[in-house]
């Protein structure tokens, strides 16, 4: 699907219900296969919960996970805790390109039964189920946290729990302490002092029901279309807590600085773009929230402020290299930026050059990224439904609120 976006103005006052987080929602999905008593509500619409609850449903011996990275990392973690279960987990060509080979490392050293089926550290793998006996193991902290975080799901089932020494500096701490919460939420038993989590066995559990909160990095793609607003311009969101779980919630504090208040209203909340001072330059260090960089730095592109984000590590091994991705679509616009392996510098941003065709790379986050821009310029983006990925009424909504969007075909 191919998406031209005519320059819009928004309709003020609007309500947007944004779906679960898939955050949440992939690890609550995974423990509810793991704990049978547990019901989860509020379940995330995008295409990657989507394939991590058939995969969690079927008895094939082969599970296709598609693009869905959170998928690949959990799915990895629990096949290979099902005694006398072979399957084969495979995905996406890119996927096949995604390294995974620490997460492996690490279960083989539990005692794990598991084979690369074609390039080593690579999916697509081969993992036989079985007893894991072994409770302690060391690994690398500068890792995506899906590898740590796989690892913490399955820990309150294995017989002896779970003890994990982090090497180094921790990357998305916020998504570690997420999981954290939500096994103690199910009574699961855990603890985290300095560099090393444990998780007590807990092999039985009581029902429970987990409501999802709404995905913030979700509605950081709202956050981004107030700032580009004129004053006094609202979107109310829903549903959303003060005491969230999700590191993207700092949106509300960087957005700050770009003019946007957000009010808590129950379990709402309602962005509204205020008179402030645009700062000279956006520094910040994103290593606890990688996943809001796109979305940030095409604010700043909008509002032509400069910007530096670092802790961007991560970012090159996602759906696509999201740094080369963003130093080429950037470019189209008018506009230069400069990137290293882990940072992004956007410096004396150009007025927006009209007509530019946006590429997504078969990454979601590109095409959202990049859609608040139709309020300054007109564009087109190629590829647009990639956004089913993690937010299926990404464009519904955008409609809903003013923009002018009309498909066309290539």
């Amino acid at each position: 699907m191919h998406l031209q976006l005519n320059n819009s103005k928004i309709n003020s006052f609007t309500n947007v219900t944004i779906t679960g987080s898939k955050s949440e929602s992939n690890r609550l999905l995974l423990l509810k296969a793991l704990f049978g008593s547990l019901e989860v509500q509020n379940i995330s619409n995008s295409d990657d919960s989507q394939y991590m609850l058939n995969a969690l449903s079927t008895e094939s011996g082969i599970v296709d996970i598609h693009h869905a990275g959170t998928a690949m990392r959990f799915l990895t973690a629990y096949f290979a805790t099902l005694k006398g279960r072979t399957t084969l987990l495979t995905g996406s060509q890119r996927m096949k390109e995604r390294p995974i080979k620490v997460l492996v490392d690490a279960l083989r050293e539990l005692g794990a039964d598991i084979e690369y089926v074609s390039q080593k550290g690579y999916p697509p793998l081969r993992i036989v189920g079985k007893r894991l006996l072994k409770k302690e193991v060391q690994m690398k902290a500068n890792v995506s946290s899906q590898y740590i975080s796989a690892l913490l799901l399955i820990a309150s089932k294995l017989e002896n729990g779970l003890t994990l020494h982090l090497d180094g500096k921790i990357t998305s701490a916020p998504y570690i302490r997420m999981t954290l919460s939500l096994l103690n939420q199910i009574g699961v038993e855990t603890s985290f002092e300095a560099q090393t989590i444990r998780v007590k066995p807990n092999l039985e559990n009581e029902p429970k029901i987990v409501n999802v909160e709404s995905d913030w990095s979700s509605a950081s793609y709202f956050y981004s279309i107030i700032a580009l607003s004129p004053i006094g311009t609202k979107v109310c969101l829903s549903t959303y807590k003060k005491n969230s779980l999700q590191g993207d919630v700092i949106l509300k504090d960087i957005y700050k600085q770009m003019g946007v208040e957000t009010v808590f209203k129950g379990s709402k909340i309602v962005l509204e773009k205020r008179n402030y001072t645009l700062p000279l330059s956006i520094d910040i260090d994103l290593a606890n929230a990688p996943d809001i960089a796109q979305t940030i730095v095409i604010t700043c592109l909008g509002l032509r402020i400069n910007c530096q984000l670092t802790g961007l590590h991560t970012l090159k091994i996602k759906e696509t290299d999201r740094l080369e991705a963003l130093k080429s679509e950037i470019h189209k616009f008018g506009t230069n930026i400069e990137i290293t392996s882990d940072s992004l510098s956007l410096l004396d941003p150009k007025p927006l050059v009209q007509g530019v065709v946006v590429e997504t790379f078969n990454d979601h986050r590109m095409a959202m990224a990049f859609a608040p821009l139709a309020l300054l310029t007109s564009f087109s983006i190629n590829e647009a439904n990639v956004v089913s990925k993690s937010f299926p009424d990404f464009w519904l909504n955008l409609s809903e609120l003013g923009f002018n969007i009309s498909q066309f075909k290539k």
